[in-house]
Formats: structure tokens, C-alpha cells, sequence
């Protein structure tokens, strides 16, 4: 089958996407205007028929005083990752954006290449002798991936190397908590015991949760750089949650959502929801210093989690985890908290580059290093 890749409108994006189960929010045509330092285009599939068969967003990020780019399809494109000839859906995407001046591409393979259930990913934190989750044997693995990767390589792409400078990607780990077709008792019963404790006390000493406004960005930004100075990170401007609520709201108006949960008139925790078709996530989180023991994130995550149950989710998506399960590693309390949810750890295929002009791909990347 001879597939072409060309630009399309937002409108032809946005109607592809819609009658997709699932589609990454950073493939919707918004998320480029979010990204505003990077130039945005649709691109879509189509069959010899003339027939729409994949969407993707790319994000260019031009090269200083050239005009060359990297161009960056975030957790995309939307297009057929289990097909028997991966070629035939890459090679005319890489024609396309060598046109576009692109001396790099960067894509992010959506498929799932393995899956560890709750007590599996409990095992191996337990487990002195292993390191990182990939150590454990999977309880799911997808075949598929494998030849997808394969295919990936023979095709002259390579995973990107965790040093680079503009490695700030999407993570190839997450944490996902089935909600297909159960009841809010079945996945409470599924969480463990602190999970199930904590969202009770927080019941108890009157926690309250609410849906905000873009009005409540504020507190919830001020909550924001207050976690932000506590565990080490760079927070982003008040502005930025500005535009993305603004961009995805334009494209859907239940496309993201604020949550605050409150004690006593005090603002404990806030939280970033977003969907897209019957997929969640949880996006940004905060919470206070103060008031930890009333227990405002289990709080905040149940109501988020039963509302993308009533919204029609399939899955509810805790978003990224390291994989290691190391005790002194400092990021294993994240994972420890993910999984008191009763959920899985995924692997995704991830991160992908196909260097088009091998010089400037490693100098954007020397220059995006010297930046950091």
C-alpha cells in the first residue's frame, strides 16, 4: 500500500482525532499552541484511495541563526504502530519533513511494549537483588513492539541517548490504572490499605475537592512553586497553565480541568486533569507543606479518578515513573505512591530519532546542552 503524508487543516486533525479511541493531548492541534516556542503543523496519512488513515502534530524547533529544524511529533503520530511495514508509514513522514528543512526528526512510539501488574511492580521494590523494573519478568509482553522495534532500527532510527540536551521528553514508564467496565468500590478495593486509609481520614477531617476555573489557576500556581521549591524542579510561569487552559479548552470545552482540595479554607493540594477520548491523566500536581496528615493528594487523585470514570474513561493515567525500583534511589517513594492505586506500570516503545543531517542534528543538541 503506497501511503503520502501532506498537511491538513486543524479541522481535519481534530475530526480525525475525535473518532479515535485514544489519542495523546499532545497530538491534538492545541498542544501546539501551548509549545509557543515551537512552530506547529498537521500532518495526516492517507491510502492510495484518498482515504485519512493517521494523524500527527509536529513540533519544529528552528536552529540558531539557520533555517533547519528538529521537528518533534510528541507521543505520535496516530497511525498503525502494529503494521507489518512501519516503513510505509515513516519513510514518506521523513520525505515530507526533509522538505520542511528538518535536519532531525523525533517521534514517540505510543505502542505498549510491556505491562507489570500491581503485586509484580510490589515484588521487585521488594527485592534487594533487582534495580530497575525492567529486571522483573513482565506480566504482559506485546509482540508486536518487538517487531516494531526491530523494524525502527533496520530503518536507521535509534532511542535517543539519555544525555542529549533536548532528552526533556515524554517518559518511556508510566503508571496506569485500568477503569474499563468496574465500579468505583471495585477499583477503592483494588488500592492498598494506605490508599483506602488516607482517602477515608481525609473524609473524615472534611477534605473538600472542588472543579476550579481558569480564576484558580493562581492558587493553584502559588501551591505549584511551593511544591516546586520543596522537591527540587523549575516551575513553569503562571502564564504557561494560562495558555494551555485557554489552547485545549478552545479545542473542547471538557478537554482539561482544574481540582483543588481544601481544608478549613486552606488550599491543601491542586491538580491538572485531562482527557481525551477514553484516556485520563493526571497532568500537574501541588500540595502544601503544611497540612500533610489530613491527606489532600489521595484525596484529589480519588476524585479525579472517579471522574474519569463517570466521563466514560477506560484508563486513568498516572503519567511518568522511573524505572528504577533501587530503595536508595530518590524517586522510588513516587513509584511506591502510583502503585498503592492498584494499578500497572507500562512501557511504552518511546522515543525515536532519525538524524537527517547528522552535523546539525548533534550541534542543535550540543547547543540545547550549554542551555540547561
Amino acid at each position: 500500500m503506497a501511503i503520502t503524508v501532506r498537511t491538513i487543516t486543524t479541522e481535519e486533525h481534530v475530526a480525525f482525532n475525535r473518532e479515535q479511541p485514544s489519542v495523546s493531548f499532545l497530538q491534538t492541534p492545541a498542544w501546539a499552541r501551548v509549545k509557543s516556542e515551537w512552530r506547529g503543523e498537521s500532518l495526516g496519512w492517507f491510502d492510495e484511495g484518498g482515504k485519512q488513515i493517521g494523524a500527527g502534530l509536529v513540533l519544529y524547533r528552528q536552529l540558531p541563526r539557520i533555517k533547519r529544524y528538529l521537528a518533534y511529533l510528541p507521543e505520535g503520530p496516530v497511525i498503525d504502530w502494529e503494521s507489518d511495514d512501519i516503513g510505509a508509514w515513516l519513510t514518506p513522514l521523513a520525505d515530507h519533513l526533509r522538505r520542511q528543512k528538518a535536519f532531525g526528526i523525533r517521534i514517540g512510539c505510543p505502542l505498549v511494549a510491556r505491562r507489570w501488574h500491581t503485586e509484580t511492580v510490589k515484588a521487585a521494590i521488594a527485592d534487594p537483588k533487582l534495580a530497575r523494573l525492567s529486571q522483573a519478568s513482565p506480566d504482559v509482553v506485546n509482540h508486536a513492539a518487538t517487531r516494531t522495534r526491530n523494524q525502527l532500527r533496520s530503518l536507521g532510527w535509534r532511542p535517543p541517548d539519555s544525555e542529549q540536551g533536548f532528552a526533556a521528553g515524554q517518559p518511556q514508564y508510566v503508571f496506569q490504572l485500568p477503569i474499563a467496565d468496574r465500579t468505583t468500590d471495585e477499583v477503592l478495593k483494588g488500592m492498598n490499605q494506605l490508599w483506602r486509609r488516607n482517602i477515608k481520614k481525609a473524609d473524615k477531617l472534611g477534605v473538600t475537592v472542588r472543579q476550579g476555573t481558569v480564576d484558580d489557576l493562581p492558587a493553584f500556581h502559588t501551591l505549584y512553586v511551593e511544591t516546586a521549591e520543596r522537591d527540587h524542579f523549575g516551575p513553569r510561569p503562571l502564564s504557561y497553565f494560562r495558555t494551555m487552559f485557554d489552547a485545549l479548552l478552545a479545542e473542547d470545552p471538557d478537554r482539561i480541568r482544574l481540582y483543588l482540595a481544601e481544608h478549613q479554607g486552606d488550599l491543601v493540594a491542586a491538580t491538572t486533569w485531562v482527557r481525551v477520548g477514553d484516556h485520563a491523566w493526571y497532568s500537574y500536581g501541588a500540595s502544601s507543606t503544611a497540612k500533610r496528615d489530613v491527606r489532600g493528594s489521595n484525596a484529589i487523585q480519588w476524585r479525579m479518578i472517579t471522574d474519569a470514570m463517570i466521563a466514560g474513561a477506560t484508563v486513568y493515567d498516572l503519567r511518568g515513573i522511573t524505572e528504577s525500583v533501587d530503595a536508595d534511589d530518590p524517586h522510588l517513594g513516587l513509584i511506591q505512591f502510583k502503585v498503592g492505586t492498584g494499578g500497572d506500570a507500562v512501557e511504552y516503545l518511546g522515543e525515536w530519532d532519525l538524524p537527517l543531517n547528522p552535523v546539525l542534528y548533534k550541534a542543535f543538541d550540543l547547543y540545547l546542552k550549554r542551555r540547561r
